[in-house]
């Protein structure tokens, strides 16, 4: 690590410590040449997940905007919460795991209605209204024929 003081490449690392929930390294470190002390910081690079929207327009991933569309969705049935945000957490983290960091938004509202339809089919129904965009009733019978298959 280069000196601050200095500028040379030449210190050790004194002490070593983990901050911030073990997502950050602390290190304090003296320089070999001058003994100056000083402390770097070490974190986890993450690559944000950006979501490609149907104009072509790209924005970071809003995990409150999913979770927004989840309640909406599931207003006045029986889910608790914290399905809720598992559902939304698990959106981002399923496909960082799987290496990609562009999704389109048409892929992260068919993994959420894959989840709801395995929690309660209303909410199916509601969430599936908005985001196919219903515009008349067929599109509800097509959600309600595509439930009733399972």
């Amino acid at each position: 690590m280069k000196c601050p003081s200095c500028g040379l490449d030449n210190s050790k690392v004194l002490e070593s410590r983990s901050i911030e929930d073990n997502t950050v390294m602390k290190r304090r470190r003296s320089c070999m040449d001058c003994s100056f002390r000083f402390t770097t910081y070490e974190r986890i690079e993450v690559i944000p997940l950006v979501v490609i929207k149907n104009d072509g327009s790209r924005e970071l991933f809003n995990h409150e905007k999913v979770l927004r569309g989840l309640n909406d969705a599931c207003k006045q049935r029986p889910i608790q919460f914290e399905q809720l945000e598992k559902i939304a957490h698990e959106v981002e983290s399923q496909f960082i795991s799987q290496g990609i960091y562009e999704v389109h938004s048409s892929d992260i509202g068919e993994f959420v209605l894959g989840k709801l339809m395995e929690i309660d089919d209303v909410a199916y129904i509601r969430f599936a209204s908005v985001y196919q965009q219903f515009d008349d009733v067929r599109g509800f019978m097509e959600a309600i024929t595509k439930l009733q298959r399972l």
